[in-house]
């Protein structure tokens, strides 16, 4: 692409948040935008079409062909007459067609699940689920941002940067999403919007705002958007009884028993399975219960999977960790308690060797929770017993 000579703008007085900024450095969260008109300095720099405009998508790629071609035709007020060698997701109010890159990753994945690769529900599930994606353009989109992260993830050996493209998938996807939330839901939309709720919760949980454990939580300073993953999860979850996963006209219904164990019963009292280690650290006794103990039911749930091989631990058994942070157990979570991280250390530890997602962002809150509790609870002997060189490192 030929390069574009922009034209110089005059130095603008500092100040520190633009008031009529381009939506662009709104949404990149950018306190400055230069306002410079057609393109401004941060969108040209970022290789994105900046958007004063309201017919301007937002997080547009300069280079993207089909996305110069859908900004004309709305320009235009008209759409583009559709390429016959082209593949396209739309539905009543939306298109995109998918350029070589989006076909090479559509391919790629076929008959795959990210999910989980191995499992054969899960790559059915996938396989059905990009059947839709070709009528819902929001989850086209989020499968996209999906294969991209987890390109991201195979081909990076620590935190990394999400790329411009999958930025803009997710991005669209969420915006499309949101819309479509918006409208009358209709049984054959149910599957669609469980499955794109489903990719954005992943996304968000696998793409921490930080790369390395220095910069990371809990070390870091603390910031609301340390918990977006658990506000996604509350999000996608809210959707359960609008969408029914588990109706018998659902593709998701092949998936009833790693939900049977999502929302599978803890124990009411005691210690059952959890170490002897482990219980002395919680401070749990055999008339322990969730009542009297705010780390029963998380305890209880990490537990759950410490023994099984890497293959066993499901995704049901992973939320069954994840539903039990809420109530006290989160407050303490959030106020960095040295039991509480603990205990979602080892939850970290052990489902990041299940599913890559997980993973993901644990390759560096470990390594960040570990120094955490070293730098300020060393002498907590029974939480620092269960870190690296401790004696109960490997149980």
């Amino acid at each position: 692409m030929a390069s574009t000579c922009l034209p110089e703008f005059p130095e603008r007085r500092k100040k520190r948040r633009s008031r009529f900024g381009c939506r662009n450095c709104k949404l990149r969260k950018l306190k400055v935008c230069d306002e410079g008109k057609p393109q401004c300095k941060r969108c040209s720099s970022f290789g994105i079409l900046c958007n004063f405009k309201p017919n301007i998508p937002d997080l547009q790629p300069v280079a993207d062909d089909s996305v110069r071609l859908l900004v004309a035709a709305r320009e235009k007020a008209e759409l583009q007459p559709p390429l016959s060698n082209a593949i396209w997701t739309s539905d009543a109010s939306t298109f995109y067609q998918l350029d070589a890159n989006c076909q090479e990753f559509v391919s790629r994945y076929l008959g795959r699940s990210l999910i989980t690769p191995d499992d054969p529900n899960m790559i059915e599930v996938n396989r059905k689920l990009l059947i839709l994606a070709f009528t819902h353009p929001f989850l086209m989109h989020a499968s996209l941002a999906v294969a991209l992260a987890y390109d991201r993830y195979q081909n990076s050996p620590f935190g990394s940067r999400r790329t411009l493209e999958e930025c803009y998938h997710w991005h669209q996807s969420t915006a499309l999403f949101n819309r479509r939330l918006r409208e009358p839901i209709e049984t054959k939309d149910k599957d669609a919007i469980w499955g794109t709720a489903a990719a954005l919760a992943l996304l968000t949980f696998s793409t921490p705002d930080s790369y390395t454990p220095e910069e990371s939580w809990p070390l870091k300073t603390p910031d609301p958007s340390d918990w977006e993953w658990l506000r996604m999860r509350k999000g996608k979850m809210s959707l359960w009884c609008i969408t029914n996963p588990l109706r018998p006209d659902s593709l998701f219904h092949i998936l009833a028993p790693i939900y049977a164990q999502m929302y599978s019963p803890l124990p009411e009292k005691g210690i059952d399975g959890i170490s002897r280690g482990l219980a002395i650290a919680c401070q749990l006794d055999d008339s322990s219960t969730a009542e009297n103990n705010a780390y029963f039911n998380a305890a209880h749930a990490a537990s759950q999977i410490q023994a099984l091989s890497d293959s066993q631990v499901t995704i049901g058994q992973i939320e069954l960790f994840t539903r039990s942070i809420r109530g006290p157990f989160k407050s303490l979570l959030q106020e960095k308690d040295p039991v509480a991280l603990l205990l979602l250390y080892l939850w970290y530890r052990k489902a990041g060797c299940s599913m890559w997602w997980i993973e993901s962002r644990a390759r560096v809150e470990c390594p960040s929770i570990c120094s955490y509790l070293r730098l300020y609870h060393s002498g907590h002997d029974a939480v620092n017993a269960f870190l690296p060189g401790g004696p109960l490192a490997d149980r």
